[in-house]
């Protein structure tokens, strides 16, 4: 490789470190800020997901874990955007303008979805889980004793995938956009898809097949969404390049 191709390649590569160390940076900074909010966030989510029962602290690093945990979820959410951002600005000079224009619509798109997946992780999918492990301690004979963490690590180890699976369509769209796939793809890789999402929903749900299909059914519906968009806009720009 000689040097004219060298000098791109290293401008490329520091031009990534210099968005990575940004996006670190500013996700320590709202990471710092969410501790402030920390505590009113655990008070809400206990006298909602947990008002039925109550929860113990079983080790003296308990709250600060939940502290973290809740902190994390939300300098997450507010530096999702800027992720988002800085490899729209890392891709941009390789789009058409009409596609740098589509392709940063996607932001505020995403971040809707995100948390609109965290949404029904918190209100349909955990009600139901809890419900369903009461009745099984109930069928056990067995004693509830919850403790914080493991009651919030329980939560947030279902909202936050569900919130991330939920960005699926625009992550569609975007690479699709790109050109890195195309609806033809995404429709040979259904069946594949199609397994990867019963075995995420039997992971992060109790092993009945209500629950399973409680969770898979909207993951399905967003891989199918995610196809149509995938094909409307493909066309979309077969129509561009036809018109120019």
């Amino acid at each position: 490789m000689n040097d004219d191709n060298m000098q791109p390649l290293t401008e490329h590569l520091s031009e990534l470190r210099r968005r990575i160390i940004w996006v670190l940076l500013f996700f320590v900074a709202t990471l710092i800020v969410s501790f402030i909010f920390s505590q009113d966030i655990f008070y809400w989510i206990k006298a909602g997901a947990f008002k039925d029962f109550k929860i113990h602290a079983f080790g003296p690093g308990d709250s600060l874990k939940i502290y973290m945990q809740i902190s994390f979820i939300l300098s997450f959410i507010f530096t999702s955007p800027v992720i988002l951002y800085h490899i729209w600005q890392f891709v941009r000079p390789g789009l058409r303008p009409r596609e740098q224009r589509a392709a940063l619509s996607y932001i505020p798109m995403a971040v809707v979805l995100f948390l609109a997946g965290l949404s029904f992780g918190y209100f349909v999918i955990f009600p139901y889980l809890i419900q369903f492990t009461e009745g099984l301690n109930e069928q056990f004979g067995l004693g509830e004793m919850y403790g914080v963490y493991q009651s919030f690590s329980f939560l947030f180890n279902i909202i936050f995938p569900l919130g991330l699976i939920f960005e699926l369509p625009v992550v569609v769209l975007f690479l699709t956009r790109i050109r890195l796939i195309s609806p033809g793809i995404l429709m040979k890789a259904r069946r594949v898809a199609y397994l990867v999402i019963v075995i995420i929903a039997a992971v992060i749900t109790p092993p009945q097949i209500i629950s399973n299909i409680l969770v898979a059914l909207p993951m399905v519906l967003l891989y199918e969404i995610s196809i149509a968009l995938s094909a409307w806009v493909y066309r979309r720009m077969e129509q561009e390049e036809a018109m120019q």
